[in-house]
Order: C-alpha cells, then structure tokens, then sequence
C-alpha cells in the first residue's frame, strides 16, 4: 500500500512557532499511525513541488501585527500561481502563535487557502501568549488527528 504523504509548512522567528510544528510533526508520527510519511518544511524552504507531493497539510505561523508572518505570506506567493489548477482539494489545518488572539492570521490563511484548493479539516490551534505544554500538547494532537484521518481514509 502506498503511504499517504502530509506536509508541515511553518515560520517562525523567536522559536515559538517552531516549537509548535515539532509538536504537530511528533503527533503526525505517532507509532499507531502506520502508512504515513510526514514532511516538516520551513516556510522559506517550501517549493511548489512539495505542494504537489502533499495529500495533507498542515500551516503553522506566528500572529505578526495582526496577520501571518511575512515568511507564510512570502510562501502562498510562491506557491500559488505554480500549483494552480495541478492539485487536488487538500485537507488542511492551521496552528498558531499569537501575542494577540490570533484571529487576524486565521483570518488571513483562511481568504488564501480556498485558492489552493485547501480545505480545512481541523479546528485550529492558537497559543495565545506565552507557549505552554498545553499548547504543545494540542500540536501533538493536531498533527496525530490529521495523520490519521489520511492513514483511514477519511480525508
């Protein structure tokens, strides 16, 4: 059987971020979770070809006045007019570290992604002020429930 393929694609700047998909890419990798191989790509590093590898993905970001990071953005401006028309729905979700409530970011992601076509499957993580071992907890859930959803079937 052929493994299904998720893609993690985060920026981070002071760490948080990045603590947060480390999180997201343990959960995806969960041991009960066997016919998946998870990818875990920095915003900058991301191509369009890992978009067109991808069956799942997952989008992680700090809140930057209001809005997702300036690397996130830079990564959909790259990727979009490549990708456009040669990918199919992918099921999607978002995680993100926010000073402020992390609203404007989701909102941001949110407008783009139906473009892609990416459509969301899971409620998002938002870590609202300082990152705690709960948030990182709910990372590690976010990854493993998308992981799974692709190792089943169901997305």
């Amino acid at each position: 059987m052929n493994p299904k393929r998720l893609l993690i694609v985060y920026h981070s700047q002071r760490g948080s971020t990045g603590r947060m998909a480390q999180a997201v890419f343990d959960g995806a990798r969960d041991p009960e979770i066997e016919n998946v191989v998870t990818r875990l790509v920095r915003a900058a590093d991301a191509q369009p070809e890992n978009l067109l590898w991808a069956q799942g993905l997952i989008i992680g970001t700090p809140e930057n006045f209001g809005y997702m990071s300036g690397g996130m953005k830079d990564f959909f401006d790259r990727t979009f007019y490549p990708v456009e028309g040669k990918i199919q729905p992918l099921p999607y979700a978002i995680f993100i570290s926010a000073e402020n409530d992390g609203t404007g970011a989701l909102r941001a992601i949110r407008r783009i992604a139906p473009g892609y076509p990416f459509n969301e499957v899971q409620d998002p993580v938002i870590a609202k002020g300082e990152l705690t071992e709960s948030h990182l907890a709910q990372c590690r859930e976010l990854g493993m429930a998308l992981a799974a959803g692709l190792d089943a079937g169901i997305f």
